[in-house]
């Protein structure tokens, strides 16, 4: 079971990220990411570190990207046009569909063992991962946040400057 819902989340998480890629729009491509972050917690949570899963969908699936949805819609401030799609991903996307569904129940299928998989009797607990976290990690994991509210305050900064520059004496 643990095979057959890796092979599940890992495709999705594929689908997500190469969606990311090919979007246009950006809020199609952050909600694409939404679904290679929720996709990574549920890995985790196979993996047995629930810690981990829960705040990938906390931290990263829930905050971060309503964040980056909000700095999207600021700097996206005019009206989009309504498409329907491209042609390409019409007579390209479902037959690549198709096939990689086939190629991977081809493979969920004719594995070996499907029911063997088992959990390493090695599993950190959660005590562990924050003493290591907030000891040994604290300043990667600190830069990080600056780094994030520096691109937040940057782009709220540009969004600004595009309504017209404000000047002292209006």
């Amino acid at each position: 079971m643990h095979l057959i819902l890796f092979f599940l989340f890992a495709g999705l998480c594929l689908a997500g990220a190469i969606n990311l890629l090919l979007q246009s729009h950006p809020i199609n491509s952050a909600l694409s990411l939404i679904v290679v972050m929720t996709s990574l917690a549920v890995l985790y949570l196979l993996l047995g570190a629930e810690f981990l899963a829960a705040a990938q969908v906390i931290v990263y699936a829930g905050a971060v990207m309503v964040l980056f949805t909000f700095v999207i819609m600021l700097l996206n401030a005019g009206r989009e046009e309504r498409t329907l799609g491209s042609r390409v991903a019409l007579t390209l996307g479902f037959p690549a569909v198709a096939a990689i569904l086939a190629l991977l129940a081809t493979v969920i299928l004719k594995a070996e063992g499907l029911g063997r998989a088992a959990m390493q009797d090695g599993i950190t607990s959660t005590e562990e991962l924050s003493k290591i976290l907030f000891t040994n990690l604290l300043l990667p994991f600190e830069v990080t946040s600056v780094l994030i509210l520096i691109a937040i305050l940057g782009a709220v900064a540009l969004a600004r400057r595009g309504d017209g520059e404000r000047t002292a004496g209006k």
